[in-house]
């Protein structure tokens, strides 16, 4: 089977559809974005890549901060919703019902149901075309206890994490392997220890 050509285009997928929240607990307001991932290991650092016409983009270019919510199939529904409505015309919190919950190293609010959240500190703004990146320190990482057994070891499997994929969502599916499972020698456990 052949490949047919395209011109250069924004195709890698699936990609997370997060809910950034950004502002204060007074005034907050909550963007989804799809373009963010993760850039270094250490220290840890992530961006966002945000449209400069976007209300928050402000918000964020200011205050320097947002936080990364991770998006839940279960919240799939609201966060399309806090990526289609402005900000500057609705409260997003109060419209999905979200609880605002204080975040421990910045001073926007996480979405408490939200499963994961990683609060950013920007330390640059990138200037790409129709996007601008804000790349960011993630200074700590807030996760549901119900994601953490009782050896401290993380399971985001249990999450229920949505995707996005060139305009429609999905929700993750059956685990295929893990990194490493590859070279992994037969009846060899995975060492447990890993992850948080």
């Amino acid at each position: 089977m052949g490949k047919i050509k395209w011109r250069g285009g924004a195709l890698t997928a699936p990609v997370p559809p997060v809910m950034v929240s950004c502002g204060t607990m007074d005034k907050p307001n909550i963007i989804t974005v799809a373009w963010t991932g993760i850039t270094n290991t250490v220290p840890p650092k992530t961006y966002i890549s945000v449209r400069p016409s976007r209300y928050s983009y402000d918000i964020i270019k200011q205050s320097g901060e947002f936080a990364i919510n991770l998006t839940t199939a279960e919240l799939i529904k609201k966060a399309d919703y806090c990526g289609i409505y402005t900000g500057a015309k609705v409260d997003k919190f109060a419209k999905c019902g979200f609880e605002r919950e204080e975040a421990s190293e910045i001073s926007c609010p996480l979405i408490a149901q939200s499963p994961l959240s990683l609060e950013c500190k920007v330390t640059q703004i990138i200037e790409l075309g129709s996007h601008h990146m804000f790349l960011a320190d993630i200074v700590a990482v807030d996760v549901d206890e119900s994601l953490v057994d009782g050896a401290g070891k993380l399971h985001l499997e249990r999450a229920g994490l949505a995707a996005f994929a060139h305009g429609e969502y999905f929700e993750l599916g059956k685990k295929i392997g893990y990194f490493g499972f590859s070279a992994a020698k037969k009846g060899k456990k995975r060492n447990k220890s890993r992850g948080r």
